[in-house]
């Protein structure tokens, strides 16, 4: 450290070492380009005064970095925490530094993110990304790039098993009693809101359900109570949420306006999210394995930086598996009815099978 107490800089070491700050730059960046001597004199210093090379700094001096940026679409939505784990954890084990970014739900500030970060990085990992398709590849044109929670042709993505994770959900529902189901929608530029959509309306067919929708909705515990309300009139027998919180949001729209769960209506989630236990009653949701698709993801840019050929099926698929608490329960006896626009599916609709495993905590 300094004598003023904070921690030294280039200029420090360049002063104390006698030379210019450029000469500092190059005996870490390029030392090629600085005399074994002067290296040595510059990197003796830089030790003796507790000097660290910053490596975003070092990045955008070689163009090529050792770290690696995640940017997810919402840092606060406890789905993510798993998978930037997942992910911090793989990198540092494979010698690369994580960078994440936070998008705010915003296509806009996800494009400004990506133009800062991408000639500072080594690859990308995006986490339900909003951007379109194209712009995907663009970015995908100019470093490796996974895609995580979404499919884009010519990428290679990460993605959850979402067909499993339904056929358990509304299985367990046709078991229980019920007849019919709503699905409670997220956002319109998701593309998991879109795959779990076509998932219900596949196993709906094959169970025999009616279904309906509404949406879409903020993926957020205020767009679940927002959604609570506009059901409150005309109560569903269940319920599939598109993700926990939309969940823990129905749960407690549901309960301030005197409608019991699961004794009026089920209520199901998505991604088991820290905190989906913590409800009352107990969320019932598909457990999505959050910290693997993380890790999953960060091999598969490995596997991008160093230029291995896409595979002929880029896609990683990761098994989903329902986990039963209290939030489910048999088809109340009084009458319910499912949501405006309902669409009713015949028998004959295919089902896209699964491997899931139902159990309980």
């Amino acid at each position: 450290m300094t004598k003023a107490g904070r921690a030294p800089t280039i200029y420090d070491v360049a002063a104390a070492a006698g030379v210019a700050p450029s000469t500092v730059s190059r005996a870490f960046a390029r030392p090629g380009r600085v005399s074994a001597a002067t290296a040595a004199r510059i990197h003796r210093v830089a030790e003796d005064l507790g000097y660290r090379v910053n490596p975003l700094a070092r990045a955008l001096q070689n163009g090529a970095s050792s770290t690696v940026a995640l940017v997810v679409s919402d840092v606060t939505n406890p789905v993510f925490f798993a998978i930037i784990r997942g992910v911090e954890a793989a990198a540092g084990a494979a010698g690369y530094t994580m960078m994440l970014a936070d998008t705010q739900e915003s296509e806009s500030l996800e494009r400004t993110l990506l133009d800062r970060l991408l000639p500072a990085v080594g690859g990308i990992v995006l986490a339900s990304s909003r951007l379109s398709d194209r712009a995907i590849r663009a970015v995908a044109a100019q470093r490796p790039t996974v895609v995580l929670n979404r499919v884009v042709a010519g990428t290679r993505s990460v993605v959850p098993d979402t067909a499993s994770g339904v056929e358990a959900a509304l299985r367990q529902l046709s078991e229980m009693g019920h007849r019919s189901v709503t699905y409670v929608a997220g956002p319109e530029a998701s593309w998991v809101n879109g795959a779990r959509w076509r998932a219900v309306l596949d196993v709906a067919g094959e169970l025999g359900l009616r279904v309906a929708r509404t949406g879409p909705n903020l993926p957020t515990v205020s767009g679940g109570l927002a959604a609570a309300e506009a059901m409150a009139r005309r109560v569903p027998s269940a319920v599939l949420a598109y993700n926990d919180l939309l969940a823990i949001g129905l749960l407690r729209g549901f309960g301030q306006a005197g409608i019991r769960v699961p004794d009026r209506t089920s209520v199901i989630g998505f991604d088991n999210v820290f905190g989906s236990d913590f409800c009352s009653p107990p969320l019932t949701t598909v457990a999505t394995p959050l910290r693997a698709m993380g890790t999953a993801a960060f091999q598969e840019l490995e596997r991008a930086m160093k230029a291995e050929p896409l595979p002929a099926s880029p896609v990683v698929s990761l098994t989903s598996q329902l986990v039963v608490r209290g939030s489910a329960g048999p088809r109340s006896r009084k009458r319910t009815s499912p949501a405006s626009r309902t669409t009713r599916v015949s028998a004959s609709a295919s089902q896209n099978p699964g491997s899931t495993v139902v159990g309980s905590t």
